[in-house]
């Protein structure tokens, strides 16, 4: 099955396989890519407010491409400051924005860090998170070891590798396959929600 570089801004997929009541479904994806490529092509040349973004790109503005903007602000990819003004961020402020997940089941993941009984999936999702907000794979396996060790995951134990790093080199394929972080994630939680009691 094919991926997209860009998420459906309606379910968040990244294949052809949309929600089922996906407002978007249908949608060919050369068309949702263009509503985000849209938006970020103004965005990378100049800072603007949103109505200003919308009479500045190159196609009619639509639907898609507000719902691409809400995506990509959502994502941490486009700041907006008090007045307005849209900024797109460079690489190196993205990567320090998304290293710290700020949103349900990853916040508690990343901040209570994994316990006995739900390692595999908290891994997993950490890992799966990472490749969403799109990170290369060593600043993904860094920030998941860092994570292990910060957090206290990897002193509790439970774990069949013998240290971080091999840990999360051995879920690799994780990241390279694409997988979907919120199934796990969720699991994950209600563990260590139970186990914060």
């Amino acid at each position: 099955m094919p991926r997209f570089s860009y998420p459906c801004p309606g379910c968040r997929t990244t294949n052809s396989l949309h929600d089922p009541d996906c407002r978007f479904e249908g949608t060919p994806w050369p068309t949702i890519e263009k509503a985000y490529i849209d938006c970020l092509a103004v965005l990378t040349a100049e800072e603007l407010t949103e109505e200003e973004l919308r009479s500045s790109v190159d196609s009619e503005w639509r639907d898609l491409h507000t719902a691409a903007l809400a995506t990509l602000k959502s994502l941490n990819r486009i700041e907006q400051a008090d007045d307005g003004t849209l900024r797109l961020l460079t690489a190196a402020e993205y990567a320090e924005q998304v290293s710290e997940p700020s949103i349900e089941p990853m916040a508690t993941i990343y901040e209570h860090g994994s316990v006995p009984g739900c390692h595999d999936n908290a891994v997993f999702a950490m890992i799966a998170w990472y490749e969403m907000v799109d990170l290369s794979w060593p600043e993904t396996k860094d920030n998941v070891v860092t994570w292990l060790r910060e957090s206290g995951a990897w002193d509790r134990g439970g774990f069949a590798e013998s240290s971080p790093e091999e840990l999360v080199e051995s879920k690799r394929h994780v990241y390279e396959s694409g997988y979907g972080w919120k199934q796990a994630g969720q699991e994950a939680k209600a563990v260590i929600d139970r186990h914060l009691g």
